[in-house]
């Protein structure tokens, strides 16, 4: 992928069929994507080693969010980590911190001005040695607040 015109950044791989006569489809989902404009290649590498770029022909635009949104963890209940996602739709100064249910701040994992944007965001209970039980996080970008809970399952 690349947002600038050949600084190109690695972002998967899909393991091929080899050389057949039998057709095959391939895909890949790129998410998590600020806002902006993106270019896309292939690169295809025999199992000699020998490798070829693609350029895909159409560049992709992702647009900015309408509104503010804080999703629902994913897995929740979850060991040891976790999924985070929220939208902001203009720039401001965002923070998204875990708390445990006693209300103690355990981690802040955005302090920063962020533009609009979808974010995404890995929580690992086990950086922070917690207990099973039930954790909040809670974003706060500009004005708007929203809090959600979320599970550890040990």
């Amino acid at each position: 992928r690349s947002s600038t015109e050949n600084n190109w950044t690695k972002v998967g791989s899909v393991n091929g069929n080899g050389t057949t006569t039998n057709p095959h489809s391939y895909s890949f989902t790129d998410r998590g994507l600020s806002s902006g404009n993106y270019s896309f290649r292939l690169k295809q590498i025999d199992f000699n080693g020998n490798f070829q770029y693609y350029n895909l022909s159409n560049e992709v635009v992702i647009g900015t969010p309408d509104n503010f949104s804080l999703t629902q963890n994913y897995p929740n209940p979850f060991n040891p980590s976790t999924t985070i996602k929220f939208d902001i739709p203009k720039s401001e100064f965002t923070t998204l911190s875990i708390y445990d249910i006693n209300g103690r701040e355990i981690s802040r994992i955005v302090n920063e001005k962020l533009n609009p944007g979808s974010y995404e965001y890995e929580f690992s209970a086990g950086d922070y040695n917690l207990s099973s039980g039930v954790y909040i996080y809670k974003l706060v970008s500009g004005n708007y607040s929203d809090i959600k809970r979320m599970i550890l399952v040990k």
